[in-house]
């Protein structure tokens, strides 16, 4: 198996190459290079495997036996899902009228990016110790992603984490998550601004690849294609034991689940497209907030950023740049590099990019789309409550909103994806009248010193970023505490 850039001028690099990465050297993303399918006879046979089990099977068909072994494999991945609160890490609520919750977030963060982060914290520490080297994390977050890298990756001997996240834009909790952690090997920044506003200076310093090699500057976003392999496995566990297909007979066709799927930057959707592309029958729906422009992709052919970005009541999904999305048009566009290449170095320059009508079509063949408003939000969590006595995200409310809006037809398999405990959110709870009962882990949270850097709107964030992987590279080099040091 070997990984190319979305913009075709990178190639044959191996997994251990793209997992210590950010974007390709040519501004593109990783991706496989070939896709491998997967039989029917295979999707029945795993029907019977436990999540971890699962993700053990797919990350398989995406690194070499030369690479990890799979007897490694599944001792990385079972001690990455053995702390979670849940058997097998992930569950399914199966509420009235066809309303099944594929649960997520039973991490330590409380949101679905534990399940691949701490998979993928696994794999970059076995090639450290491996090579008895080091890498300095540069992450920006929307507001989970942040947490969840630092809490897989604290402490670890190697491992630096750089986290900036957007201040007065995500929950007190998830700063929390964040700020509260004081171990030396992690760095966390407040900008002054948006999600996508951070993500311009970090992909000019992975641009610098004189920078990368030297700091060993790799991502932890979902930018980092190790990232979503992992999240393979989602659209697999849903399919396997929602679709029936453990019930399929040889000669007749597969049995099809449809995915309910609340989206910002895109990475659930992009996994979900490469098991598409293996052979696993899904229909998607990728649904969003108030910033709109997936939506407006899909039923307009519209892939143009709002003049700003709105503050919603779901905010890891504040996001108008949903880059993963270009690992979609690619695989939909049949891989075509140069094509990729031209719309996404003109959509950067622009924020504007009318699709091709081509393209379009094969993305409505491959989703629809739907945007939901706070107001929305709020019904979806009221109701649910009303009709299960099961709180909701106000992210999982997005999804959620389409099941009361378009409900399944009788006989249709559906499954929607929660991807954060409404005990992060607790504003959006009380804004749809409901009671949350807060776990001990995040009252905690409020009485715990914080340690963080702000970035203000005006300065040099490149600078100030660059400067801070220069001094944590010198203080490792002198084999000091970088805080003590500093």
């Amino acid at each position: 198996m070997r990984y190319c850039s979305t913009r075709g001028e990178v190639g044959g690099w191996d997994f251990r190459q793209v997992l210590f990465s950010g974007y390709a050297p040519d501004g593109g993303m990783f991706m496989p290079e070939t896709v491998p399918s997967v039989s029917p006879e295979t999707l029945k046979a795993w029907a019977p495997l436990s999540y971890p089990e699962l993700v053990v099977e797919v990350c398989s068909l995406f690194i070499p036996e030369d690479l990890i072994p799979k007897k490694d494999l599944q001792g990385l991945i079972s001690d990455a899902l053995s702390k979670f609160s849940v058997p097998g890490a992930v569950s399914i609520a199966k509420l009235k009228h066809g309303l099944s919750i594929l649960e997520l977030f039973h991490g330590e963060t409380l949101a679905f990016k534990d399940l691949a982060m701490t998979c993928t914290v696994r794999f970059l520490e076995y090639f450290l110790r491996k090579d008895n080297s080091r890498a300095t994390i540069l992450v920006g977050t929307s507001g989970d992603t942040g947490g969840s890298a630092i809490c897989s990756a604290r402490g670890l001997k190697g491992v630096d984490v750089v986290v900036v996240f957007p201040r007065g834009r995500i929950t007190p909790v998830q700063e929390k998550q964040m700020t509260t952690n004081l171990e030396d090997n992690i760095h966390v920044f407040a900008a002054d601004g948006t999600s996508d506003d951070i993500d311009v200076p970090l992909r000019r310093l992975f641009g610098d690849r004189e920078l990368v090699t030297r700091h060993g500057l790799m991502s932890l976003n979902s930018v980092n294609m190790a990232r979503i392999l992992v999240q393979l496995g989602h659209f697999l566990y849903a399919y396997l034991r929602l679709s029936g297909v453990e019930q399929w007979q040889a000669g007749q066709p597969l049995p099809v689940l449809d995915m309910v799927v609340p989206t910002g930057g895109a990475g659930n959707i992009a996994a979900g497209c490469i098991v598409k592309h293996m052979g696993v029958p899904l229909r998607f729906v990728a649904m969003v907030n108030s910033n709109d422009i997936l939506c407006r992709a899909v039923q307009k052919g519209d892939f143009s950023m709002a003049p700003s970005v709105t503050q919603t009541l779901a905010p890891a999904i504040d996001i108008q740049d949903p880059y993963n999305m270009e690992r979609v048009l690619w695989l939909l566009s049949g891989k075509n590099g140069p094509l990729v290449k031209h719309m996404l170095q003109e959509f950067q320059k622009t924020h504007r990019l009318p699709l091709p009508d081509t393209l379009h079509k094969e993305l409505c063949s491959f989703m629809s789309s739907g945007s939901v408003g706070d107001k929305g939000i709020v019904e979806a969590m009221r109701r649910c409550w009303e009709e299960n006595h099961y709180l909701l995200c106000p992210h999982t409310a997005v999804a959620a909103w389409y099941h009361y809006h378009t409900p399944p037809r009788p006989g249709e398999n559906r499954c929607y994806v929660a991807t954060a405990s409404p005990a992060k959110f607790q504003a959006a709870v009380e804004e749809a009248g409901l009671v949350l009962e807060l776990p001990e882990e995040v009252k905690a949270l409020a009485g715990k010193a914080t340690r963080y850097v702000d970035l203000e709107m005006g300065e040099d964030w490149d600078a100030r970023l660059r400067e801070r992987i220069e001094a944590i590279g010198a203080a490792r080099a002198r084999g000091a505490s970088f805080y003590t040091a500093a």
